[in-house]
């Protein structure tokens, strides 16, 4: 997928399970924020109508910022509010911004983030959760972490744009930053998943060459030359979404020949309706699960976004950064005090 036409393509894919009320679900059937937002971004490169999307994500906010984590035909079925859901909704409205000018309700926004920085604890990680009685959760993930950093910078950024400058937002994506970074007894442990291991890069909170540094140490793990990257260490199984995600967070550290080439790569998964299988078990030789799904199209075509640039908002991850990360050099790399939760 290298031309818009081939874009525009992919984005009808999208459009094509999106729901009357406006949701775009999983191919299981339930839709949730974050992958709703980033289906809206990659319609967005294409030029079609994101209106209705945003409308469900207005329709189904809750009073206290969050949206419930799984909803069906437009109930929800899992009522907790995740942390990085609510936190994503201030990336998908400044890409739309930086694309077409338009700023979506700041108020469901503002709701939003400082739900989020209200799940902050001392340490600087934000929990990855109010369950729907209320209690935070005791612990935190690293790459809904990392994926909240990017939020609150696309978050300052909106309310300086704006005019309405929200300090906590940035003291809270500084803390997280350095929690991100230095404080990896934070985080639970995810390690087997790869993107735990990319997702401080490609979210902003570690550039440079502590980031070249973190993909070298688990290249070797992840990634499958010539068909992508294991979602999971364990198994023999690429994924198109993390694949993408990976060939961002290279291009965001200015590696764009690598990243590239793994964009590259994983054109294998590309449907010939312009949509994307979500994976490819390389030991049994099968689409697993078989299944196309929105979420890896969508991530396809932002990684398209960033390598061509077909639209402004082409820089939407590579932009995005921790104000005391230093710059990046792929030279470096030689591999082939917020409200306690509780």
């Amino acid at each position: 997928m290298r031309s818009r036409e081939d874009v525009v393509q992919t984005a009808m894919s999208i459009a094509a399970i999106q729901r009357d009320d406006g949701g775009i679900p999983w191919p299981e059937g339930h839709v949730d924020a974050w992958n709703h937002i980033e289906c809206l971004m990659a319609m967005t490169v294409a030029g079609l109508p994101v209106d209705k999307g945003y409308a469900w994500l207005a329709r189904h906010q809750r009073e206290d910022g969050s949206w419930p984590m799984k909803i069906v035909d437009g109930t929800p079925v899992e009522r907790g509010g995740e942390s990085n859901h609510a936190a994503y909704i201030a990336v998908g409205v400044w890409h739309r911004y930086l694309v077409t000018g338009v700023i979506e309700d700041w108020a469901m926004v503002k709701r939003a983030l400082d739900y989020v920085v209200g799940l902050q604890t001392e340490r600087g990680e934000i929990v990855w959760e109010r369950d729907a009685q209320g209690r935070a959760a005791s612990y935190a993930l690293l790459t809904g972490c990392s994926s909240i950093h990017q939020g609150l910078r696309c978050g300052v950024l909106l309310a300086d744009h704006l005019g309405d400058p929200q300090p906590h937002w940035e003291l809270a994506a500084d803390r997280l930053a350095h929690a991100l970074a230095a404080h990896p007894e934070a985080f639970a442990d995810k390690s087997r998943y790869s993107m735990d291991w990319y997702y401080p890069v490609l979210g902003g909170a570690v550039r440079g060459a502590a980031a070249f540094e973190l993909l070298h140490r688990d290249w070797a793990t992840f990634v499958v030359p010539g068909l992508g990257i294991r979602c999971v260490s364990d198994e023999p199984w690429v994924t198109g979404a993390e694949t993408c995600e990976l060939a961002l967070a290279l291009d965001a550290l200015g590696d764009r020949a690598r990243g590239l080439t793994l964009f590259t790569d994983v054109q294998h998964l590309r449907h010939e309706d312009g949509s994307y299988w979500t994976g490819w078990q390389f030991a049994n030789r099968r689409h697993f699960p078989h299944e196309r799904s929105g979420y890896t199209a969508a991530a396809a075509i932002l990684a398209a976004d960033a390598f061509f640039g077909l639209s402004p908002g082409s820089g939407i991850f590579r932009d995005i950064a921790a104000p005391s990360v230093t710059s990046s050099d792929p030279d470096q790399c030689g591999c082939a005090p917020a409200p306690n939760p509780r």
